[in-house]
Formats: structure tokens, C-alpha cells, sequence
């Protein structure tokens, strides 16, 4: 069998998904130059610095240093370029479209790269946005370059594992040379590759973190309902997940999704089809309940504790999920938010977390453990299900507590122990 030659591929975007992208495409045997407009971040690349926090990808960018560079210059990206990756972000615009500028203007930079044999959207976009790349394509005389959407399906936290061992690679092309380039440069790793239209491609990214979005949401509303009832969630998840036509995947009650792909592409995709003039009806409501689910936690607390004002509130864990440094609309913003406004006094934990220096984080105190953020505590929630939350001495963590007060939004803990260590125990979907 004759191995795929190595290719040079530009790589716009020195975010969570250009990072991952070049650092598996060098490990894949590929010459990769990542740009990236901010010079600070450029020179911490140089430096041997990751500025995100996403296990195993520091030792692979280390590894490979020698196939993968970082810049900030256009003309060294890029130089001898055959692929050019556009990785950058797509965040929500006033009007809750997708904000295209920065993909726009990686379009506009390659006028003159008449070297180029590919360009390749990595970036979450909306349907019919490749028609458009393709049309200024060929206006600045690159008609002979091919297009293809290449989404990605990289969960933070184990992006550099999903990359390199996924699901599907799907590739949307309108010429057959194109999606067999691409495919080449993925040549190593086992893993199917769907070839499809470039507007299939598109929506199957909204489509796929919809679909997670809405099973989280929908066991949120069954844990909702089981408290009410009586039943047990973790239960009703367990067997539900049995049945092998809806499987155990993203049946997590909790207080809500958050991160940069879920709420952005809901609201993405729900936009979208306003915009064609139809109503997403269920994927408005999974967006409702998941904002909901954030403000339940806090009115629990206050049934629990009769007012929150002058109240002492810890939030355990802040980043939107474990392994990973993303504040991005993180569920403990909400909370936060929420409590200040209330008149509490906000404290937090967490290992990884970088909050932005705004409020409301400028108006909480951060301490270093979990023992220190629920000193004096009226009540603690866990927000994150970091695993050092389970290893944690609760048994001390309860006497220095003013009340033992303790909502698992994660459902982290056992409930017993709990209660035995003298909690007042609150979990999602628990009796």
C-alpha cells in the first residue's frame, strides 16, 4: 500500500479547534504552519506554552515540533501551502446568526495563493456558507482551487483522543479530487469517511450537537419530573440507556449544558431555520430547558435556606465541564450571576478555571481548595463534576460549614453518604 505523501497545510486559527487540527495533522506526518492574529498567543506557541488547557495536546504540539510552526505572518503561512485549514471562531452575532467575519476575512487573505490545491472549513458555519466561499473563491481567481467542509466533532477535554480515533470523518465536496485530498490527509487514522454535498456537511454538525443537546435537556426534564413523582433519575437513566436504540450517551441530569458549541449551535441552527422562515419548535424548547435548569438550582436553595441574602454560597467547580480550562457560557456564570443578585456572597473553587476579570467574578472570592471555599458556608453547590470533588474529606468539610447545606447539580455523590455526614443533600432527579 502507498502511503499518502506528506502534505504542507495552513492551518488560520490558533484556537481549541486550529490547535487540535494542526497538532494531528503534524502527527499524522503533515507540514502544518498555524497563524494566528494575536501576537501574544503566537510567541507563547513559540515559547513551548499551550494557552488552553486540553490533555495530551502540549506533548503532541512538543513531539512534532519539527512539522508544525506558529506565526502571525500571512506570507509564511502561506508559503508552499497546498491545504488551508480555516479553524477559526464563528460566535454569535447581535441578531443570533453566526458571526462570519473572521472566516471572511481568511477568505479574503488567500487572494493570490494561486498554489493552493484546497480550502477547507473546519469552522462551524451556517448551511450555505460553502456556496458563498466557493463564489468569492472564484472571484479572486481561484476557481481551479477545490472547496470542502470538513466539521469537526472534537469534544473538549478528550479533543485530541476524538480527533485521532473518531466516529466518522465527514467530508462535503463537490468534486470527487477534493474529498479524496482530505481524506488523504486523515490516511492513519481507523475511522469511517462519510463523502457528502457541502451543505449536508454543514448541517451535520448543527444537527449532531442538537441532537446531544436535546437528550441532556430532555433527562433534565425527566429528573424534573421525578422529583415530583418520587423516582429516581439515575435509575430511570441507567435502564433507560440499556435499550440499544437510545443508548447510555449524554442521559446526564444535571443543571445545564454549556462550553462553546452547544449553546452557540442550538442557537445557530434554531436561527437558521427562522431564517427560512420555519420554526424549530423542539429545539426551542430544549433550549428553554436548559436555561431553566440553571435557575432551578438557585431557587432550591432558596426554598431550602428561606432567602439568600447575607447568605454564604460556595460554587464547587466553574469551568462548563472537567478536563478543561473553557469559561465559555459556562453554567457558573449563571449561578454566580444569579446569587450576587440575590444578595449573596459568592465564594469558588476550581483546578482549571481562568474566569474573565469581569463581573460577576470580580465580585466573588476564589479560593485555592474545596475546603477553603466552603468554610462558613450556608450551602456548596457542585457545578463541575471534577474528579476531586469525590476524593474531597467531606466528613471535614461539613463541621466547618455554618449549614451543611449541599446541592449536587452533577449528581456526584452518593446521597446516603452524604446524609450521613450530616448534609442536607439536594441532587437532580433524586427522591
Amino acid at each position: 500500500m502507498v502511503r499518502t505523501p506528506e502534505r504542507q497545510v495552513a492551518v488560520f486559527g490558533a484556537g481549541y479547534i486550529g490547535l487540535v487540527t494542526g497538532a494531528c495533522l503534524a502527527e499524522l506526518g503533515h507540514r502544518v504552519v498555524v497563524r494566528d492574529i494575536d501576537p501574544g498567543k503566537v510567541a507563547l506557541l513559540r515559547s513551548g506554552d499551550v494557552p488552553i488547557y486540553e490533555p495530551d495536546l502540549g506533548d503532541m504540539i512538543a513531539r512534532n515540533k519539527e512539522r508544525l510552526s506558529f506565526t502571525t505572518d500571512l506570507g509564511e503561512t502561506l508559503d508552499g501551502a497546498e491545504i488551508a485549514y480555516v479553524c477559526v471562531d464563528t460566535p454569535p452575532s447581535a441578531s443570533g446568526d453566526a458571526d462570519l467575519s473572521r472566516v471572511w476575512s481568511v477568505v479574503r487573505s488567500l487572494e493570490g495563493a494561486e498554489h493552493l490545491r484546497a480550502v477547507v472549513m473546519k469552522s462551524t458555519v451556517p448551511v450555505g456558507t460553502g456556496t458563498r466561499v466557493r463564489a468569492a473563491l472564484d472571484e479572486a481567481g481561484l476557481s481551479h482551487v477545490g472547496y470542502a467542509a470538513n466539521p469537526e466533532f472534537t469534544a473538549e477535554g478528550s479533543a485530541v483522543r476524538d480527533f485521532m480515533r473518531p466516529d466518522r470523518i465527514v467530508i462535503g465536496s463537490a468534486d470527487d479530487a477534493t474529498a479524496a485530498l482530505v481524506a488523504g490527509l486523515h490516511e492513519g487514522i481507523e475511522g469511517p469517511v462519510v463523502v457528502m454535498d457541502v451543505r449536508s456537511a454543514e448541517m451535520v454538525k448543527l444537527a449532531s450537537n442538537a441532537l446531544l443537546a436535546t437528550k441532556i435537556s430532555f433527562i433534565n426534564e425527566i429528573a424534573t419530573l421525578c422529583e415530583k413523582t418520587g423516582a429516581d433519575v439515575e435509575e430511570v437513566a441507567r435502564a433507560v440507556g440499556l435499550d440499544h436504540r437510545l443508548g447510555p450517551h449524554f442521559l446526564r441530569p444535571g443543571i445545564g449544558w454549556g462550553g462553546s458549541c452547544f449553546p452557540k449551535d442550538s442557537e445557530a441552527l434554531r436561527q437558521l431555520a427562522s431564517n427560512t422562515g420555519y420554526h424549530l419548535q423542539l429545539l426551542s424548547a430544549v433550549i428553554e430547558v436548559n436555561n431553566l435548569q440553571k435557575r432551578r438550582a438557585i431557587q432550591k436553595l432558596k426554598d431550602e435556606l428561606g432567602t439568600l441574602t447575607g447568605m454564604r454560597v460556595a460554587l464547587l467547580g466553574l469551568t462548563f465541564k472537567p478536563g478543561t480550562d473553557d469559561m465559555r457560557e459556562a453554567t457558573s456564570t449563571v449561578l454566580a450571576g444569579r446569587l450576587l443578585a440575590e444578595g449573596a456572597e459568592v465564594r469558588c473553587w476550581d483546578p482549571m478555571a481562568r474566569p474573565a476579570e469581569a463581573e460577576p467574578w470580580t465580585s466573588t472570592t476564589r479560593l485555592a481548595t474545596p475546603e477553603l471555599a466552603v468554610e462558613g458556608a450556608d450551602a456548596a453547590i457542585v457545578v463541575t463534576e471534577w474528579p476531586q470533588l469525590k476524593e474531597a474529606d467531606w466528613a471535614g468539610m461539613a463541621a466547618t460549614m455554618r449549614r451543611p447545606v449541599l446541592f449536587d447539580g452533577r449528581n456526584l455523590l452518593d446521597p446516603k453518604e452524604m446524609r450521613g455526614l450530616g448534609y442536607t443533600y439536594m441532587g437532580v432527579g433524586r427522591p
